[in-house]
């Protein structure tokens, strides 16, 4: 397994480094569902493992090397808004920990993962379980709608305003004043 490399020269993000790092996360979960997943009453036959959207935010500061690939990641079992650090990071005793993120022009709360073969990475659930979609194509279309919504070209909410709920925001919903993300 691949495991990150505090000596590796730094990751710029590159139409080809976005390509690898995304199949490299597709093979990942499609491991999980053939080791882990087996015989769990969660997963939903009619799915299996896509990345999708995935597209290099703009890095802090203009900073290549802190680039974040973002897009939305369907399994049988959820499915997620995730960010993806174009370099392989190590946890950093990062996960668990919620983060506030931009993603496009929203802000959510992002949960920090790890696993050696994908480094640091954060998720944002969407959909968990799967069983409300009869098909992949119905699921790649919800994923791509949901990017669609984040990435439109609207100002971003002001990190003193109140994250809004999953949910109301991609059902078009406004959020409850101080409701949870």
């Amino acid at each position: 397994m691949n495991t990150p490399d505090a000596s590796a020269p730094p990751a710029v993000p590159t139409p080809a480094l976005l390509a690898l790092r995304v199949a490299a996360l597709a093979v990942h979960f499609r491991r999980v569902q053939a080791e882990r997943m087996q015989g769990v009453a969660l997963l939903n036959p009619a799915l299996s493992v896509e990345a999708v959207g995935f597209e290099w935010a703009d890095a802090p500061a203009g900073d290549p090397i802190h680039a974040v690939a973002e897009g939305v990641l369907i399994t049988p079992w959820f499915m997620s808004l995730l960010r993806l650090p174009a370099p392989l990071l190590p946890h950093g005793d990062r996960v668990g920990r919620k983060s506030i993120r931009d993603f496009g022009i929203e802000r959510f709360e992002f949960i920090g993962a790890f696993d050696p073969a994908l480094g640091y990475h954060e998720t944002c659930a969407l959909f968990s379980p799967m069983n409300g979609f009869t098909s992949q194509a119905l699921a790649r279309e919800t994923a791509e709608a949901s990017l669609a919504l984040v990435r439109a070209a609207q100002p971003v909410v002001p990190a003193t305003e109140a994250v809004p709920a999953r949910r109301a925001f991609f059902m078009g919903r406004p959020a409850p004043t101080g409701s949870p993300a």
